[in-house]
């Protein structure tokens, strides 16, 4: 690390600099923001003091106490849920699942927005059954409304072998969801998809609209 260009960056300069330019959120991402749980805290709450809010993109796997201190700081938490297979975390992430959903069924327990984002591996995690108990863990155990994201793999580093997800395999993950009850499922690495929109679960019209990382039309006023 001493040989990378780096720069000293204490939590109330970040808080500052967002403040500076007008935004309204620090995100804490690449590489994982838990790996540095306590600066984490620290900045939340040096961005909450100044009218900033914080989100955290993790894959999740952090223990009881620090997750419980990063939720009284938090505005969101978004979780990298790498599939519903046990031994599909040991092969691929050298991780356990079970510890995961713990996380998971955690944020739910300390009040913190949560999203979940699954990355959709050709013939490795794309089956309808794995789907299906994925879309009933989060219906069943944090709640029908918890946003699901299926996004597209693209081939790289030790997985160059295996072409990207099809579009109809993340339509078929998008569907099996929204049958087992999910309200709020949409696709990712599609740009222009209508499975990038958000729709009222009642009538089924399009409340948000999206291409890639911008929103074009909302039609939602206060936040109905």
């Amino acid at each position: 690390p001493e040989e990378a260009p780096t720069r000293a960056l204490p939590p109330e300069a970040v808080a500052a600099m967002a403040r500076e330019r007008g935004a309204p959120l620090v995100a804490c991402t690449y590489t994982e923001p838990t790996i540095s749980a306590e600066y984490v805290t620290d900045l939340a709450a040096a961005a909450r003091r100044s009218g900033v809010r914080t989100v955290i993109v993790s894959n999740g796997y952090l223990q009881e106490a620090p997750l419980a201190a990063i939720s009284r700081e938090i505005a969101a938490f978004k979780v990298d849920l790498k599939g519903f297979d046990s031994a599909y975390y040991r092969v691929h992430t050298g991780g356990e699942l079970a510890h995961v959903l713990q996380t998971l069924r955690r944020l739910k327990q300390n009040g913190v927005w949560t999203e979940i984002v699954t990355l959709v591996v050709p013939t490795q995690n794309d089956s309808e059954a794995e789907t299906r108990a994925l879309a009933r863990f989060v219906r069943d155990d944090l709640g029908p409304e918890v946003p699901l994201h299926f996004t597209r793999f693209h081939p790289a580093w030790r997985l160059q072998n295996l072409p990207p997800t099809p579009v109809a395999t993340l339509e078929r993950c998008r569907r099996a969801a929204i049958d087992e009850g999910l309200k709020f499922v949409y696709l990712g690495n599609v740009p222009g998809h209508p499975g990038e929109h958000t729709y009222c679960p009642g009538c089924g019209g399009a409340l948000v609209r999206r291409v890639g990382m911008a929103t074009v039309e909302t039609r939602l006023a206060g936040g109905a």
